[in-house]
């Protein structure tokens, strides 16, 4: 039996690891491999779409999520001989940084159209109170993060869902460190404000 042992670690050994997948994939695809763009694309489509719906639903352009969706990625896909990035987490915050300014630059073309934020769309049927408040409080942060402008949206997002450093943020949306961090704390003043008003309520 022992050989059996030996064949199985002699095969994990040699079994590419997951990054050297992505590495794999992502050459190929910029060889112009069409699998391979698949391939990036189903792997990073929920990140890009869920910051383009976190950027244009509260501006009432749910409509042009899937469009710009497929934007991003054709920009990315022209753009990506050139890419040199350091594995997934690099290509994951060049994809979020092209969809961050596609979605800003829809809303500069287009001012926003300010509608009610409902991204929950089954309500609570239980008689747990928790889960009511539970419910409540995150619909509260979804309409709080909505009333911000798209400016500070972008800058909050980026941090928070993204986790992007100060700088990587400055990059992504064409400004100094110090706008950022402007931006930032504006964004979370407004936040506790508006929480804090719900919660009063």
């Amino acid at each position: 039996m022992q050989w059996v042992y030996d064949c199985a670690a002699a095969m994990a050994a040699t079994r590419p690891q997951p990054r050297e997948v992505d590495d794999l994939v992502l050459r190929r695809a910029q060889q112009g491999e069409a699998a391979a763009c698949r391939a990036l694309v189903l792997r990073h489509q929920r990140r890009v779409v869920g910051q383009l719906r976190a950027m244009l639903v509260p501006a009432g352009r749910a409509e042009l999520v899937e469009d710009l969706a497929q934007e991003t990625f054709l920009r990315a896909f022209r753009a990506l001989p050139r890419f040199q990035g350091d594995g997934r987490a690099s290509l994951a915050t060049w994809l979020v940084t092209i969809a961050t300014r596609v979605a800003l630059n829809e809303l500069r073309r287009r001012p926003p159209r300010i509608e009610a934020l409902d991204t929950i769309t089954e309500s609570v049927r239980t008689d747990d109170a928790a889960m009511v408040e539970r419910h409540a409080s995150a619909r509260a942060i979804e309409r709080a993060v909505a009333d911000l402008s798209p400016a500070y949206r972008g800058a909050f997002l980026l941090r928070e869902l993204h986790g992007l450093d100060y700088a990587e943020i400055a990059e992504v949306l064409e400004i100094d460190v110090g706008t950022v961090k402007s931006r930032l704390s504006r964004a979370r003043a407004r936040l506790r404000e508006t929480l804090a008003e719900v919660h009063d309520g």
